[in-house]
């Protein structure tokens, strides 16, 4: 295992904790990693156990509930002993913050050795401490995301706060000494979890700072976590190093912690039955045993076609290419469902055609296929993001702006349903800034929000939609038309939008196009199936027994005469609305007062022309 990879970030630490005054420490700071002796601790344990091996004499750290901790009570009172108070502050009221909250006096545990004190007077020890050049201090502002409020409205309080910050680093003593310039220095370091948290004036473009981010642990530093933790786990498989089931749960953990890899090994411990990884990771990910996407199997499959044929008309082509990427993705030769890389969506398409020929209805029957619920389809119409930050619609206000505690759109949705088929509709329309999103989410399968949280796309399925080229595009034979949508949709992203990544990432084998709608017999077998839930409706509501035409054929032809073909099936449903929906609701509000009138008969639909009377029969 490469150690010197796994621990970046505290080299990065330990180097410029002797190179600076200041150090603001980001990201996952609440988790467990390895320190140099091998053994797992939490991060802010190997902070301190780094700082007094560099030579600090002591590592003090606060935090605005828990207070002064690390130091004895006699070692926190020789801190404040330090200097001469009226030689260092000068005039007291450069830092009064206008009320007395008690803050000159302090409350301490002699049990603990912790001393509760607010942030100015722990600040102002720390200054006095750091313009001591004698005195190799550590102070760790130990959560400080909860120090302030909201960073764009500071208050009285947090500015005098920020003020004594800086004096304290500006004016910390030097020691020039050529002795003494290789020794620690007093230091102030700042954990938070985000440095969205804290006010950028404190860090900005300020030399005596250094911004030090820990990630989320990488493919390695999970496979050692798994390996630390190996027997405590009880799962069906043997996590032997460089098997294929340590690479599997190393690749299933993408986005984890190192405390979310000892949850696991607690879960599993947890359960009646042994589990096999894949349902031990879903269960903890989303409360359920088996994930959706176990169930699709060979049987299942081998009528998709037939499935998505009942409700999609005239589009057997498009229905074709998508049965062949499921099952390229079942098989695992697609890198969707079963490939290394499970982080990324399970599949992502793009629908091209005209307006109206089933383009959304498709991709709300795959919906209804994986995942057993049409609901499971969440639509965006992205004409509705075409401005510039339209993007924080969809991932959420950045801290300080207007909707930051609603969180983003798509991530909420995501968060909320992880198992869902995510349909962007018209996206030709959207902003290219939203193209970046998409872009992250089909490469590394997450999102981070407006708050900080990571969002796994890792279990969605992905549907893009456009109308690209459909009023150029002349109706012709269907190996036509698809080589004409192929054709436009890839000019439009390497030439208008100069995004050829992003095409690439999906894949041109996933371009579906769909062709235009311009057969009678699919147009009125779209019709059809229209009329079933009408049918299903009035037998619910008025009890009758059956809704029938004199002459079906006839009359859905003569609606299809009137459709506009150019909408497609959109077309042939705004005509029934029109020419029978509608006067079949006239009809049964004057006819009928009661639907114990219906009762067991029947509405027989009678043409005239153009235009439809009913009888109850």
């Amino acid at each position: 295992m490469n150690t010197q990879h796994i621990q970046t970030w505290l080299e990065n630490f330990e180097r410029q904790s002797m190179l600076r005054r200041a150090l603001v420490v980001s990201g996952n700071i609440i988790d467990l990693a390895f320190a140099k002796n091998g053994q797992l601790q939490p991060i802010n344990q190997i902070i301190s156990d780094s700082l007094k091996a560099k030579g600090f004499q002591h590592v003090v750290f606060y935090s605005r509930v828990g207070g002064i901790s690390g130091v004895t009570t006699q070692q926190w009172n020789d801190l404040q002993a330090t200097g001469f108070q009226s030689s260092i502050f000068g005039d007291a009221d450069d830092y009064d913050m206008g009320e007395d909250d008690g803050s000159s006096t302090q409350a301490t545990n002699n049990s603990t050795g912790q001393t509760e004190l607010t942030p100015k007077d722990f600040f102002a020890v720390a200054q006095k401490v750091m313009f001591e050049s004698q005195h190799r201090v550590a102070f760790v502002v130990d959560w400080s995301n909860y120090m302030f409020g909201q960073i764009n409205s500071l208050s009285d309080a947090e500015r005098a706060w920020l003020q004594q910050i800086s004096k304290s680093i500006r004016d910390a003593q030097v020691n020039l000494s050529a002795n003494e310039i290789d020794k620690p220095q007093s230091l102030l370091v700042f954990l938070c979890s985000g440095l969205s948290n804290l006010p950028p004036s404190l860090y900005l473009n300020n030399p005596l700072f250094a911004e030090i981010n820990i990630d989320l642990p990488n493919l390695h530093e999970r496979e050692r976590a798994i390996s630390a933790l190996k027997m405590a786990f009880q799962v069906q498989e043997d996590l032997l190093p460089q098997s294929q089931a340590m690479t599997d749960f190393v690749t299933l953990t993408d986005g984890f912690t190192v405390r979310d890899i000892y949850h696991l090994a607690r879960l599993s411990r947890q359960q009646q039955e042994t589990l096999n990884l894949q349902n031990l990771v879903s269960l903890y990910r989303f409360g359920k045993r088996q994930s959706p996407w176990e169930l699709l199997n060979h049987s299942k499959l081998k009528g998709t076609k037939e499935t998505l044929k009942l409700r999609v008309k005239g589009q057997d082509q498009a229905i074709e290419a998508v049965n062949k990427i499921l099952i390229r993705a079942y098989t695992g030769l697609s890198g969707l469902q079963h490939s290394a890389k499970a982080r990324t969506p399970k599949g992502a398409l793009f629908f091209v055609g005209p307006t109206g020929v089933g383009k959304t209805e498709l991709a709300k029957s795959l919906a209804q296929f994986l995942f057993g619920d049409e609901d499971a389809c969440i639509r965006f119409d992205m004409s509705e993001f075409n401005h510039e930050h339209a993007d924080q619609r969809l991932v959420g206000a950045p801290p300080g702006y207007v909707g930051y505690e609603q969180g983003g759109q798509l991530t909420n949705a995501v968060k909320n349903r992880p198992f869902s088929l995510l349909l962007f509709d018209e996206i030709e329309k959207a902003h290219p800034r939203i193209l970046d999103k998409f872009l992250q989410i089909l490469e590394d399968g997450r999102l981070t929000d407006g708050k900080g949280e990571t969002i796994s796309f890792a279990d969605t399925f992905i549907v893009f939609t456009s109308n690209i080229g459909a009023s150029e595009i002349e109706p012709s034979t269907p190996e036509q038309v698809s080589a004409q949508f192929q054709s436009a949709v890839q000019h439009h992203f390497k030439t208008e939008l100069k995004r050829p990544e992003l095409l690439g990432r999906i894949g041109e084998a996933n371009i579906i196009p769909f062709n235009f709608m311009d057969n009678d017999e699919i147009l009125k077998n779209i019709a059809r199936s229209k009329l079933q839930p009408l049918e299903q409706r009035l037998k619910d509501k008025w009890q009758i027994q059956a809704f029938r035409f004199e002459d079906e054929d006839k009359a859905l032809q003569s609606l299809v005469n009137q459709v506009n073909k150019q909408h497609g099936g959109r077309g042939v449903l705004n005509v029934l609305t029109k020419n029978l929906f509608d006067p079949l609701a006239d009809f049964l509000f004057a006819e009928v007062q009661y639907p114990e009138q219906l009762k067991n008969r029947s509405i027989e639909v009678i043409q005239a022309g153009k235009v439809f009377d009913f009888n109850i029969v």
